[in-house]
């Protein structure tokens, strides 16, 4: 089966997916209630689209396409609201979070839909392993070529979207010491981890992709589990390292970034990706698993060692003329906020933690902040 022919559309363009979480009111634990909330879902008009995740205990929303940060955060801010007041009719909470701290994977139930019961099949335990929970970001492109050359000039600001959207330090009732734990959980896949380099859509489709196809590995694109991957059906990149921030301000503001991002990207004001600049690709995405806006870059192009946290900052100032083009300069202030004084998620989750005393307090927290859409300043 051939590749699905790339829908070049609107370069700059932008829509964003949010894996959320189903907890029980009564003891935070994860509830298998998607199909339920689905259902009733169904009854009103969403204000996007809402669907099943590999297990009960999660459902996938996504929002239309946006060029400007102002309308997507408005969506966002809808859909969060009508989640929540029917998640209340189940008594049922939904919150954010790349993972849930203390829920048994074992526990978990493959929803009933032919892809996942294939996935199951497959991948064993690792399937309800997979009960993690991430935002996925698209960004248009004008082209099939354009949306490879994005997907590797990417590569080294990777670690910066892991850091700042990091919210899963807890996992089955342990905390990790990482501020990301979700990503080792996706790296866990066989065809995880970085895209090939190959610039040129005619050699990715008929040379890369039809290879692949004919080893039965895969028959899609969502067959790969890459860090980011062109998505043709839609004409986009879908950048993947995210976890599911606490809030939809968050996670709109993560979406104007990586816009504001490809728009300086396009300008060619850098020299373009090689294979070399691979070579530090798993350490730094490493360092921003492990320790979030504390981490250590590795510079692919001068080796020099920076703190993550500096380079963020400096990768802010440097696309805040393109943000304000765009007009998402609120995305990059409330990034900056997170930088300057808030922390990551992980850091909320962390201090909730000790505050309450308990993982099921954590959790508690996280449903709270997710119906507020707001953060308090350490």
């Amino acid at each position: 089966m051939a590749l699905t022919a790339f829908k070049a559309g609107e370069a700059l363009t932008m829509g964003v997916e949010l894996e959320l979480q189903l907890v029980n009111w009564t003891d935070f634990d994860l509830s298998g209630s998607a199909s339920d909330i689905l259902h009733l879902l169904q009854a009103k008009k969403f204000p996007g689209e809402v669907k099943l995740e590999i297990t009960e205990s999660m459902i996938e929303v996504a929002t239309d396409v946006h060029r400007h940060h102002e309308q997507l955060l408005e969506q966002l801010r809808r859909i969060r609201d009508q989640l929540v007041v029917a998640s209340d009719r189940l008594n049922v909470a939904v919150c954010g979070g790349g993972t849930h701290p203390f829920q048994r994977w074992s526990e978990r139930r493959i929803s009933a839909k032919p892809r996942f019961l294939q996935l199951s099949s497959l991948y064993g335990y690792l399937a309800k392993q997979f009960t993690v929970f991430g935002q996925h970001v698209h960004i248009g492109c004008a082209s099939a070529d354009q949306s490879l050359y994005l997907l590797h000039a990417l590569n080294r600001y990777l670690p910066h979207f892991i850091a700042l959207s990091a919210s899963s330090p807890f996992f089955q009732g342990v905390d990790t010491r990482f501020d990301s734990a979700r990503l080792n959980s996706v790296f866990a896949f066989p065809l995880s981890g970085r895209a090939p380099l190959i610039f040129d859509w005619h050699e990715f489709e008929h040379d890369y992709f039809a290879k692949m196809e004919k080893t039965g590995v895969v028959k899609n694109m969502k067959d790969f589990y890459w860090d980011i991957r062109p998505q043709p059906e839609y004409g986009t990149i879908e950048l993947r390292v995210c976890d599911t921030p606490l809030t939809v301000e968050r996670a709109a503001a993560l979406a104007a970034y990586l816009q504001a991002l490809c728009r300086m990207l396009l300008q060619g004001d850098e020299a373009a990706p090689i294979e070399d600049d691979y070579l530090v690709y798993n350490y730094n995405r490493f360092q921003a698993c492990r320790f979030g806006l504390d981490g250590v870059l590795v510079h692919p192009r001068n080796h020099q060692s920076l703190p993550l946290r500096d380079d963020i900052v400096a990768t802010l100032r440097r696309v805040a003329p393109h943000a304000r083009v765009l007009g998402s300069q609120a995305a990059l202030d409330e990034l900056q906020q997170a930088i300057s004084s808030e922390g990551n998620h992980a850091s909320f989750l962390r201090q909730q933690f000790d505050a309450a005393g308990s993982v099921q307090g954590m959790v508690a927290a996280a449903v709270t902040l997710f119906r507020k859409g707001r953060i308090r300043a350490r």
